[in-house]
């Protein structure tokens, strides 16, 4: 195990890109995961551990966990209660971070015409709610999720740890327009949740599989093209004076109906 003190060293410099761009994610192929539990998933689920950074108080706090990590990663770094609060991306840091490769998410797609239920996402760009809808998707039983390549991205650290390891283990497709990936999959039937007093209502479906629920951008909702690309129109009736839900909490409500 290195010691880390300087926050000009190579890999402190590492992580902080990590942490704040998402192109330089997708350059070096690599993300972080922050807290024991997001780190302990992503062992649990066999991703690439590729870096464990840590704290002395950690260590002593969980050596057992400490044990599994550090066996699991190609190279351990200890770093000082200061320089682990400079990288963290939380208020309270519990001094354990992981650099982690990026997963492979688009497997178990090539069969989405035979079957099975899915979540598409449509220009979602908290990532806040892109964690939550995520842990929902998993919990739920959803088969995958495709998202518009203009979504919040996957290994924004925010959207990591909201996600309490689904990142890990979803299925996740990006696709660059999802009319167009609507058209390539024609058996798909997608329903279009919007706020319309036309659309129907949800708890009066029958999804019929191979289906999918879209949702839509937090303050937009769903694009013109892709709600006007998809089978139906769907809205989840309210009785208060709110004119719409939070994208998250729509994307559970909207989920469990589909596969209720």
């Amino acid at each position: 195990m290195k010691t880390l003190t300087s926050k000009e060293n190579a890999h402190i410099k590492n992580v902080i890109k990590l942490k704040k761009s998402s192109k330089y994610r997708r350059q070096s192929g690599s993300f972080i995961a922050e807290g024991l539990r997001v780190c302990m998933d992503a062992v649990l689920s066999g991703a690439k551990i590729e870096a464990l950074l840590v704290t002395q108080a950690a260590i002593e706090k969980n050596p057992d966990d400490f044990k599994t990590l550090s066996s699991n990663a190609d190279e351990t770094f200890m770093l000082s209660p200061a320089l682990f609060d400079y990288i963290s991306d939380t208020q309270t840091p519990q001094g354990f971070m992981c650099i982690i490769k990026i997963l492979d998410k688009n497997a178990y797609f090539d069969k989405i015409n035979n079957g099975g239920k899915y979540l598409i996402l449509d220009n979602v760009q908290d990532p806040n709610n892109l964690g939550t809808i995520l842990r929902s998707a998993e919990a739920f039983g959803v088969c995958g999720v495709i998202m518009s390549d203009d979504c919040c991205d996957i290994y924004n650290p925010k959207v990591v740890r909201g996600s309490m390891g689904a990142v890990f283990r979803l299925a996740i497709l990006s696709v660059n327009s999802l009319p167009e990936w609507f058209a390539e999959h024609p058996r798909l039937n997608t329903y279009a949740a919007v706020v319309d007093d036309n659309a129907e209502n949800v708890t009066e479906i029958s999804f019929e599989t191979p289906c999918a629920v879209v949702i839509g951008n937090e303050g937009n909702g769903i694009r013109t093209e892709t709600a006007a690309a998809c089978n139906h129109k769907i809205t989840i009736p309210m009785n208060g004076k709110a004119e719409s839900l939070n994208a998250s909490v729509a994307a559970a409500i909207l989920i469990w109906e589909m596969v209720k």
